[in-house]
């Protein structure tokens, strides 16, 4: 498959000591020759660097000081031939020689372009594309081990195991559609059949028992800190996140708006929002937060209801744990170092089964155990089994879904002596659906959309 040059920035904008302009096409190493004043790049070995300068051609004015990679197509990560750029990294020198590659026959990359390229020319399949965003993205190191074991194939391997049982399965039933005159062959189809059909349904449901986990770890938590005002809320953020995001005061009302902050809890990544306290106010500008506050909590994963272990239960305090009730729920009870005031029995009650931890806030004392209660709450042990194939992508876990209904059917279909040519709908259906999570004739347009969510130089 051939396609025209693309160049763009491979590293982040702004000030750093390298970066790097990417070029991948069938003109990428003529392109660079024109505008590098070093080595011939025609006649050098692939996988190599060279120093040297950029140069205007039109003018002979040097632009940069570079070390220039240079890699031939087939191994590279596009199966095309890669040049790479390192110039120093600040934004008018590397937009220079941006500016040159492009002038000189290049066109500007398309976001996410050089992974789309790898796709297509059959580098990697699409769920090892999808990858490729999620380990850049990835907020802690369990969340990175998902995307690598994901890039590297792991998810891959297995649809495709799970699609050749199903193709050998829909070749019996073409046999026995084809072949009706032997005895034999129907017998042997229904016991492929429903055993087959059985082992593909049993792996689809353990790949979806981990997409809970895979997908928190792959967008995070929305974690919201709830609670009246001035019981600690905006000292458990800056507890969690260990930096003052927030404002401290004795003054009830002080956070007037939603304050959103990503944390690493035991690698569990949490989008961690503290709210403004809700209650019942006068002040225009924080009854605003205190509508955003409830807004947020609808859409969260977990709540933090923070108490005062200082002040006797209020009837606030209960429309709270009315407010949350059916939700993941981790109750706090802040100041500690306070006299207790608190019925931690009558706490308990409206827990409903919820943990319950202390905190002194003040003293730093109950952090850990409420990282722990987080990290038990949504990964009980499981999290560490590096054998799992963790199913992370809201596409992914989608197509699954419908995959594991339609193996069913066939199923279903079989244990109820259909005839064999309906069942033999179910099975493709599940093969097809299968096929679209690694990108087998998948639409165009969906191509399209998942890599404009890349970054530019990826």
């Amino acid at each position: 498959m051939e396609f025209d040059t693309i160049a763009a920035i491979s590293t982040p904008m702004g000030e750093g000591a390298i970066a790097i302009v990417r070029l991948s096409g069938d003109e990428a190493i003529e392109i660079a020759n024109r505008v590098f004043k070093g080595k011939d790049l025609k006649k050098v070995d692939s996988h190599t660097i060279h120093y040297g300068h950029i140069v205007d051609p039109d003018t002979n004015q040097i632009i940069e000081e570079v070390m220039l990679t240079l890699m031939r197509g087939p191994k590279t990560f596009t199966r095309e031939d890669i040049v790479e750029i390192n110039c120093h990294g600040g934004l008018v020198s590397v937009n220079r020689v941006l500016q040159l590659v492009l002038t000189n026959g290049a066109r500007l990359a398309e976001p996410g372009e050089f992974t789309k390229r790898a796709f297509l020319n059959g580098r990697i399949d699409l769920s090892q594309a999808e990858a490729v965003m999620d380990l850049i993205r990835a907020k802690t190191d369990r969340a990175m081990n998902v995307a690598i074991g994901q890039m590297e194939g792991k998810l891959s391997t297995l649809i495709n195991r799970l699609r050749q049982e199903l193709l050998e399965t829909l070749a019996h039933i073409e046999v026995n559609i084809d072949y009706p005159e032997y005895d034999d062959v129907e017998e042997m189809t229904h016991r492929v059949l429903l055993e087959k059909c059985g082992k593909v349904r049993n792996e689809i449901i353990k790949l979806l028992e981990t997409s809970n986990q895979g997908k928190i770890l792959r967008e995070g938590l929305s974690t919201v800190i709830i609670g009246r005002p001035n019981v600690g809320k905006s000292s458990l953020l800056n507890s969690l996140v260990q930096e003052n995001k927030a404002i401290v005061t004795d003054i009830p009302g002080t956070t007037r708006d939603v304050i959103e902050e990503y944390v690493n809890v035991r690698g569990v990544p949490l989008r961690l929002v503290d709210t403004a306290g809700i209650r019942e106010t006068e002040d225009i500008v924080e009854r605003i937060g205190v509508e955003r506050s409830r807004e947020v909590l609808k859409k969260a994963d977990l709540i933090l209801l923070v108490l005062n272990y200082g002040d006797e239960l209020t009837e606030e305090d209960e429309r709270l744990f009315e407010a949350v009730s059916g939700m993941e729920t981790i109750v706090i009870i802040n100041k500690t170092d306070l006299p207790q005031k608190i019925n931690m029995e009558k706490v308990k009650d409206l827990a409903k089964g919820n943990p319950v931890v202390t905190t002194s806030l003040l003293e730093e004392k109950g952090i850990d155990d409420l990282e722990e209660a987080i990290s038990s709450l949504f990964f009980t042990g499981t999290v560490e089994a590096n054998d799992l194939t963790y199913v992370s992508n809201s596409r992914h876990i989608a197509l699954l879904t419908q995959a594991k209904k339609s193996i069913e059917d066939a199923i279903s279909g079989a244990e109820s002596d259909l005839p064999i040519d309906m069942v033999q709908i179910d099975l493709t259906r599940t093969w097809e659906l299968l096929g679209e999570i690694i990108g087998d004739a998948v639409h165009e347009n969906l191509i399209n959309q998942l890599f404009s969510q890349f970054c530019l130089g990826k």
